[in-house]
């Protein structure tokens, strides 16, 4: 069994599928292991590392012939695949609804593409969940970019020369990413405040210290939404906590917006208007830019400026911190194929429940009725 890690080559990607850590535990299972070299540079991981901990490291070619399992963090094109097992399994975020002119692809190639994004939100595999493993850096990592471009301090200092009042923060979308930006944020004295359509996020808002924005006595989404995510509002429900919204938000510094639908486009919760009601030198951080924006105004891969406001819409948040985000990313891709793996086959082998929800492709077809119904 031959596992192989390739070097990431989207643009601005620094992240690595594997860690020296991960080699150790997958050659520890049995299997042999090969590293693109140069992989792991961008992540802080030298060759050298790859190689002490057992893996061989080198050219593409070289890496990926006969390999039976290709680890990514993003899909890789499918035409630079030549040369592995026939059959090979594809383990990555491969953007499933986004990209499926490249899924189409993978089961052009022979390939077995498994969406590590697509793993059920379920008890048994939440040591695999690669959303909310980089969710918890973004989360963070929108509060540092936030502090770095308001240009204020964000706890309250009382000096000899005068009191500095606390930054005021609203976290909107309270899900891995709003709690850990709360947390986050509280940590460097910000004054929290937070927003999410699933009323149970209240009293873990309230927990970290924050205070909760919610509208009251209006009917809200139409279900809680399936593993753990926010479903769609209710119209009644959206004109209520644009008011709601609208009010709070003309009094706050920094807005940090997180909210996502799986499989849609990202809905709109801060319009232009509520922009230009914030005071000039406040900051907006977007961090479902790349999903369409929550923020009107946000441009991906740019911090605008809007009636004197920042709007941060940094990509791929996750891959700004790449050292931590490749060993949380590459833990999930070890955890996963670990939990399936049979000793006496030498490989991982598959159940239903959790096989039938990540599998894209197989047998020269998509097979996964996400994408073929």
């Amino acid at each position: 069994m031959k596992i192989a890690i390739l070097r990431e080559r989207a643009d601005g990607e620094r992240r690595v599928a594997a860690t020296p850590e991960t080699v150790k535990k997958f050659i520890g299972l049995g299997a042999d292991v090969a590293i693109e070299a140069g992989a792991g540079e961008t992540a802080g991981y030298a060759d050298a590392a790859y190689a002490d901990a057992g893996a061989t490291v080198g050219d593409h070619g070289a890496t990926l012939a006969a390999a039976d399992i290709v680890l990514g963090v993003q899909g890789p094109d499918p035409a630079s695949l030549g040369g592995a097992a026939p059959g090979a399994w594809l383990v990555a975020s491969l953007n499933p609804v986004g990209e499926r002119a490249r899924v189409d692809g993978y089961a052009a190639a022979g390939v077995e593409a498994l969406a590590m994004e697509w793993m059920p939100r379920i008890t048994r595999a939440q040591s695999m969940d690669i959303l909310s493993s980089q969710s918890n850096l973004s989360g963070y990592k929108a509060v540092l970019d936030a502090a770095a471009e308001y240009g204020r301090a964000f706890p309250m200092m009382m000096t000899a020369a005068g009191t500095v009042a606390a930054a005021r923060v609203f976290v909107m979308g309270v899900g891995v990413a709003g709690l850990q930006a709360i947390a986050t944020a509280r940590r460097l004295g910000a004054q929290v405040s937070a927003t999410d359509v699933r009323s149970a996020t209240k009293e873990q808002i309230q927990s970290l210290g924050a205070k909760p924005i919610f509208v009251e006595n209006v009917a809200g989404i139409e279900g809680e939404g399936a593993g753990g995510y926010a479903g769609e509002m209710s119209p009644e429900y959206q004109a209520a906590q644009a008011e709601l919204v609208s009010a709070h938000i003309a009094k706050q510094d920094i807005v940090i917006t997180t909210a996502l639908i799986p499989g849609r486009p990202a809905p709109r919760l801060v319009s232009d208007a509520q922009v230009a009601s914030m005071r000039a030198g406040s900051v907006i951080v977007d961090l479902a830019v790349e999903q369409g924006g929550n923020v009107e105004g946000a441009v991906a891969g740019e911090v605008a400026l809007r009636h004197g406001v920042k709007i941060v819409g940094h990509r791929n948040v996750p891959s700004r911190l790449a050292a931590d985000a490749s060993a949380l990313f590459s833990r999930n891709l070890y955890n996963f194929l670990s939990a399936f793996w049979d000793k006496d086959a030498g490989r991982p082998v598959l159940d239903a429940e959790i096989g039938d929800a990540i599998r894209l492709t197989k047998g020269g077809a998509v097979v996964n009725p996400r994408l073929v119904s």
